[in-house]
């Protein structure tokens, strides 16, 4: 794979189990677990054969490529005619010389029993690996061909401004029913990662800069369920936190988007909201959001935020769930602020040296006076305590500079 666009097509070697092995392909050595080559005629393929992953499936290069990679397009199909799985791509740089696999894009659902091409931009120097990894699905097969590499070119491509999820989405939650507890629901204020048997996000993202924070809307306080949730859901009223002892937390906050009616109001449904302990929510979590909103006009920035765990103490004690089981309280609170002066191509003007903050709190009373700058972590941190990939859109580089780091910035 050392030409400026070079494939492996999966057309030699044999694998026909699907135990952990290793197959010597042109390309090189690839380690092919619960997976096999597929050649049976309900294997959607170019050619004799293609990878068939089923389960939790990986597929992963056993060497570097070593002109890096601009991009690199996949050929995917359902088997035969299972149902979807959804699927991610992960790298490695040789050049971090940590074993750490950061994932590239967003996560793939494959519906089709004809061959599809997912195209990622990469964007990596120097030597790299790649992995897929089956992530849903379950016995559902899933077939994976020709595997292109494009080398790295040196020229990244523009990415959109100010969108909500512009620097990935950490759980690579899908608008699809089937996935009721990692279900993407996008508003044009915020995005949500939502978890359906919670009753709460797993995550929020949105983009946050001056003209946001424009007063022209009061406070709307129109707590209420959030109609556009999939049919046969339970929506989650305004009133069902009432008696409960935990505040109505909003992940993106209401003071965030002031510049009218409709965006103050969209803060205020219930799929944006977590129980949270008021010693937090108006303690540190509250501080916290007003020392973001004062760092603009002069930056922008990037907030993803949620919440992990179960069992917070309110002001009635301590409650693992609220509203007959139906709301789980969550245990932390946590987010990610990745700060920038104002300007374009945003993604791509994150470096190492971008101040990025990321606390981790306990949602627990006790706390409200204490400075949030006490609870700072890292992203690394937070990822590894909730499963998600943070800032996945940033090169390889950079989000291994950044994500290891604890601020240690002003607090006000």
């Amino acid at each position: 794979m050392a030409s400026a666009n070079s494939q492996e097509n999966f057309d030699t070697g044999s694998k026909p189990d699907y135990p952990t092995g290793t197959v010597a392909l042109p390309s090189g050595s690839w380690i092919l677990n619960d997976a096999l080559l597929g050649t049976a005629d309900a294997d959607h393929k170019n050619g004799p054969q293609a990878v068939r992953l089923q389960r939790n499936g990986l597929l992963t290069m056993g060497f570097f490529v070593p002109n890096g990679a601009s991009t690199v397009t996949v050929q995917h199909a359902i088997y035969g005619t299972d149902a979807s799985s959804s699927w991610e791509l992960w790298a490695q740089s040789e050049a971090c010389n940590c074993n750490k696999w950061t994932k590239v894009g967003s996560t793939v659902l494959t519906t089709s029993s004809t061959l599809q091409t997912a195209a990622f931009t990469v964007n990596i120097p120097g030597k790299v690996k790649f992995e897929i990894r089956k992530t849903s699905g379950g016995l559902a097969r899933l077939d994976i061909d020709d595997f292109t590499v494009t080398d790295y070119s040196g020229v990244t491509e523009p990415t959109i401004d100010n969108v909500n999820l512009a620097l990935g989405n950490p759980s690579g939650a899908v608008a699809d029913p089937s996935y009721p507890n990692n279900y993407l629901l996008a508003k044009p204020q915020y995005v949500v990662g939502y978890n359906r048997d919670q009753g709460k996000p797993n995550w929020v993202s949105w983009h946050l800069e001056a003209a946001d924070v424009v007063s022209l809307a009061n406070r709307q306080d129109d707590f209420r369920n959030d109609t556009s949730l999939p049919d046969g859901w339970y929506q989650v009223q305004g009133t069902s936190y009432v008696g409960s002892g935990f505040d109505r937390g909003h992940n993106c906050p209401s003071a965030d988007r002031t510049s009218s009616v409709e965006n103050n109001s969209a803060t205020f449904l219930m799929t944006n909201m977590m129980p949270q302990a008021a010693d937090n929510n108006q303690g540190p979590w509250a501080v916290l959001e007003g020392y973001t909103r004062d760092i603009l006009p002069g930056n922008e920035v990037y907030i993803i935020c949620g919440s992990y765990g179960v069992g917070g103490t309110g002001v009635n004690g301590y409650m693992e769930s609220i509203d007959q089981g139906r709301i789980t309280v969550p245990n932390r609170t946590w987010k990610v602020i990745v700060i920038l002066p104002v300007g374009d191509n945003d993604a791509s003007r994150v470096s190492a040296t971008t101040r990025v903050i990321a606390v981790d709190m306990p949602n627990t009373n006790g706390i409200r006076n204490t400075s949030w700058g006490t609870f700072r972590t890292s992203v690394d941190a937070i990822e590894q305590a909730t499963g998600y990939d943070l800032l996945s859109q940033l090169s390889v580089e950079v989000q291994t500079a950044i994500e290891s780091k604890v601020d240690a910035g002003p607090v006000q």
